[in-house]
């Protein structure tokens, strides 16, 4: 396989793999305003019966209103109890008698990639920030009241949320903090009449995904839910809702969303997250169904500044998710309790994964590591966090994990050199053999297949060593776009491998090193190579140049991701300078059969 097909093949996986975030980056998401937001609410009782993924989703007989949930109440009369362990900050609020905000202490909550971190920062991460309800809020036409709540604390790890309602039911929520990252939650109505009281649906809020720095990634914000058999991520492209309906050579966009609900009493869990952090429910018994609102969030802070990225002015979407419950009849005197465990906290493999083990209940997919490539991503991943154990930087170990990889493909990679330089050597051959069949496409691949069998020149010999490589390296770029190991982490220049490397800001624009080194190596490497004989000189000049459009690829990349590429673009450059040295490209002797040009027809 010449260069030119290795070439699409490579800038074919680069598209799969990045074309995404480039759009992303040039075309971010639009965000939704409040005003926005109200006036499609108005939509929700017609969007409810079409929007679910499923036909067997509960009917929302009455939706919930997201933007008429938003609890606005006077601040002089929120009580706030706080609650610290080792890991996490609690803060309960007496408005919706919940987790108004989750703290985690061992994370700032955005880092700058020009400053190195300290380790002393103060504003820790926040799970559930500017969120227009608490975590464990109660929304349903029958049950919010006036959303004020009776707080008192229980010893140092329990607090007790309480009120009555006018119909005579008492909602009692008892929150007990654990270690590990964990809550367990109890919620209880208590009917305190004589006479049996109807409860209409309602949703049992698990929080909002939402951004915590201006260096968000905004594709990585969301929501996801199990069902026992598949994990499903809600995310801003469903809500943009992008499928098109075309009739009459006309193409017409189908309408924004701004609901999701889907399940059929199989809701495992439910998550909101962002690109480092979770919040996830897990309800003690299947919840019936999983709910998830589109709402307008503050922006976070700078989201105005000149060298703000242009993806910052997405970040003002929020995904509020929550568990629904169908209407039921509360007998007199009668009292219905349910059990939640909350897990609040970085995305970690390992600790979820445990977790997940414990409870049976698949919760390590919230890292993403499903499907094909996500073996190669855990392998990788339980890789770095064991050559770190020995005492290695994480920015060592991707440099350490890039070389044993290549070492695994040496041979491989040399083979295909070797082959292109063999199919090079025998390029006037093959070209006169496709000039003399030309008018007969069959006869010329048979003759064609004849002449590399006779010479022993595999036509895959160029590209299969790459194929190879390719689940490698897409397991490398998602292992690498979600460690939070790498947050915070500095290696050389770079203060945070989970970012770009910026030093500085020249007019706005971010100066980033590693990917200009990658371009630079990468130019070297295609010069390193010739261009097959008979290439096109427009077609060759595009192959010498192409690493100018790769630089536009990575820029933006966590330095993590570039230093991975840099360092196995240098490899390259060494192994290709060592397979020509150790096997110089000398005549190779065979007999060459002269094939005469065809005769023009008289």
């Amino acid at each position: 396989m010449d260069r030119k097909s290795i070439a699409i093949i490579v800038v074919s996986v680069l598209v799969i793999l990045f074309g995404s975030k480039a759009v992303d980056y040039f075309f971010p998401p639009r965000p939704m305003t409040p005003a926005e937001m109200a006036a499609r609410t108005n939509k929700l009782a017609a969007l409810s019966q079409t929007n679910a993924l499923g036909t067997n989703a509960p009917t929302l007989s009455a939706p919930i209103n997201p933007a008429a949930a938003t609890i606005v109440m006077p601040k002089e009369r929120e009580q706030i109890i706080t609650i610290s362990n080792q890991n996490l900050i609690y803060h309960f609020t007496s408005h919706g008698g919940g987790l108004k905000t989750i703290e985690l202490s061992e994370y700032p909550a955005a880092i700058d990639p020009t400053k190195r971190a300290t380790g002393s920062e103060t504003n820790f991460a926040t799970l559930n920030a500017k969120a227009p309800v608490p975590i464990m809020a109660l929304l349903g036409s029958d049950i919010e009241g006036d959303n004020f709540y009776t707080l008192s604390q229980k010893g140092n790890n329990m607090v007790r949320a309480e009120k009555l309602l006018p119909n005579g039911v008492r909602l009692v929520k008892e929150f007990e903090i654990q270690t590990n990252y964990l809550l367990t939650a109890k919620l209880r109505m208590e009917n305190t009449t004589a006479q049996p009281v109807k409860v209409s649906h309602y949703e049992v809020v698990a929080g909002t995904a939402a951004a915590m720095g201006l260096n968000d990634d905004p594709t990585a914000i969301g929501s996801l839910w199990y069902n026992g058999t598949k994990m499903e991520d809600i995310k801003e492209m469903w809500f943009v809702n992008p499928a098109m309906g075309c009739a009459a050579l006309s193409c017409v966009s189908s309408s924004p969303r701004t609901e999701y609900h889907d399940g059929e009493n199989n809701v495992l869990w439910a998550a909101v997250h962002n690109q480092f952090f979770t919040l996830a429910i897990i309800p003690s018994n299947h919840a019936p169904a999983v709910v998830v609102h589109k709402i307008a969030l503050a922006a976070p802070d700078g989201a105005t500044s000149p060298s703000a990225p242009p993806a910052a002015k997405s970040l003002t979407n929020g995904y509020e998710t929550a568990l629904y419950y169908p209407d039921f009849n509360l007998d007199p005197n009668g009292t219905s309790e349910k059990t939640f465990t909350f897990y609040a906290g970085p995305k970690e493999y390992n600790r979820l994964a445990e977790l997940a083990q414990k409870q049976n209940n698949s919760l390590d997919l919230i890292m993403g590591f499903s499907g094909f490539f996500g073996f190669f991503s855990k392998f990788l991943l339980l890789s770095m966090n064991g050559l770190h154990a020995i005492g290695l930087n994480y920015g060592l170990t991707i440099v350490a994990i890039t070389v044993i990889l290549k070492l695994i493909f040496w041979p491989l990679t040399a083979a295909s050199t070797r082959s292109m330089k063999r199919m090079q050597t025998y390029q006037p051959q093959l070209k006169a053999i496709a000039d003399k069949y030309k008018e007969d496409p069959l006869k010329k691949h048979q003759k064609t297949n004849e002449f590399m069998k006779e010479h022993k020149i595999s036509p895959l010999g160029g590209c299969l060593p790459m194929v190879l490589q390719i689940p490698v390296f897409m397991g490398f770029y998602w292992m690498l776009r979600s460690a939070i190991e790498l947050r915070g982490v500095h290696f050389l220049w770079a203060n945070d491998l989970s970012q770009a490397d910026t030093i500085t800001y020249i007019g706005g624009f971010p100066l980033n090193l590693l990917p200009l080194l990658y371009g630079g190596l990468a130019l070297w490497q295609s010069h390193l190579t010739p261009p097959s004989p008979g290439m096109d000189p427009a077609q060759q000049k595009m192959m010498r140049f192409m690493p100018v459009m790769f630089i536009a690829f990575f820029y933006r990349m966590s330095a993590g991701l570039t230093l991975y590429w840099t360092v196995n673009t240098l490899l390259t450059i060494i192994q290709t300078k060592m397979t020509r040295t150790n096997d110089p490209a000398a005549p190779i002797n065979v007999k060459t059969t002269v094939i005469a040009p065809p005769k023009k027809k008289k």
